[in-house]
């Protein structure tokens, strides 16, 4: 009796062809996008929604000299005490009168020649005033250091990173207003924001509040600093010894710029929102590298993590009081991200 179950068709070699590379395909897609997802961990990403997050539009060639701390006012001074009335001296004994000492007599006086005795004094020219010096314009108070991201150093972009910098008397705001663009924008969502608040000192930036908020606001963790106390406290109320000099992520970028740096060799620790840093950075090399508006000359920084899986390189340019133009982060895991300068935007136009 024949048998009734079904023969199974026979594949097509086609067929079976087109299953293989749809298949691949989706592998090599999925691979990818957890590849940008894990390196773009690396950057904050925040969609522009409010008036304030917008990114400015007047566009600089070069950044100006940082503000100049403003310094707080002193304690009045206490009124001084009025001293006692002195005490009148007793009077003076009656001196004995003394003869008036006869003139000179004419052979003695000084003799001036006519011409000499109608001449008036030489008139004394004042010193001619000194040219008031010329200021060298400095920060807006808002400015954006527009960034470009690129996946690896082949030029392969993936976002942009924009970080404001406010500042208003001796107080400073710095905030990120970034997007992702190009293919990490098919797989970040949601909203995030990082950013610091603190005093302009004559020894740079002193950071107050340290906050990263990643997608929402009740996903917001703050490092409040007392320095009076010389503590940080983390997330979850943690609260650590802080030790100067000490930054955070924000600070950090931007300190070099109020204080440029005299030793090819710096130690300082970087505050997050959940741990302390001991960060150590090194000037290897100048370079001349390519920015938005053509070459420029920089110094190139060098760190490295103590475990050895993480070296970071940061450009500093000396012309534009030692901005960051350019940064490259590697990791063992997750690959190269590299951020390039690509403008300096502020709110009203101003002349170069």
């Amino acid at each position: 009796m024949a048998s009734l179950a079904p023969v199974p068709a026979e594949v097509s070699p086609v067929r079976e062809s087109r299953r293989w590379r749809v298949r691949r395909s989706l592998w090599v897609a999925l691979g990818l996008s957890l590849v940008v997802h894990a390196v773009w961990s690396l950057w904050p990403a925040d969609v522009p929604e409010t008036p304030e997050d917008k990114v400015l539009t007047a566009t600089l060639t070069e950044l100006p000299a940082p503000p100049p701390p403003t310094a707080a006012p002193a304690p009045p001074k206490p009124k001084p005490k009025r001293p006692p009335a002195p005490k009148p001296a007793p009077p003076a004994p009656a001196a004995e009168p003394v003869a008036p000492e006869p003139p000179p007599a004419a052979a003695e006086l000084p003799s001036e020649s006519p011409a000499e005795a109608a001449a008036p004094p030489a008139a004394v020219e004042p010193p001619a005033p000194a040219a008031p010096p010329t200021p060298d314009k400095t920060l807006p108070p808002r400015v954006d250091l527009a960034y470009k991201v690129f996946l690896g150093t082949q030029g392969f972009l993936i976002g942009e990173a924009t970080y404001r910098f406010e500042h208003e008397g001796n107080r400073y705001h710095i905030a990120t207003v970034a997007q992702a663009r190009g293919l990490a924008a098919l797989f970040i969502r949601g909203r995030g924001k990082v950013e610091s608040r603190g005093l302009i000192t004559p020894a740079g930036l002193v950071p107050q509040e340290f906050a990263v908020e990643r997608g929402s606001s009740d996903r917001r963790e703050v490092a409040r600093f007392d320095w009076d106390a010389n503590t940080v406290t983390l997330h979850e109320d943690r609260v650590e010894a802080l030790t100067p000099p000490s930054f955070d992520p924000m600070t950090v970028m931007w300190q070099a710029y109020f204080t440029p740096p005299t030793e090819s060799r710096q130690t300082l620790f970087l505050v997050t929102t959940r741990r302390i840093i001991n960060y150590t950075i090194e000037r290897e090399a100048t370079e001349t590298i390519e920015w938005a508006h053509g070459a420029i000359e920089t110094e190139r920084w060098h760190r490295r993590s103590d475990d050895g899986n993480i070296d970071a390189y940061f450009w500093l340019a000396p012309r534009m009081h030692y901005a960051l133009v350019k940064m490259r982060v590697s990791h063992s895991a997750r690959g190269t991200v590299e951020a390039v300068l690509d403008a300096i935007r502020v709110d009203e136009p101003r002349t170069e």
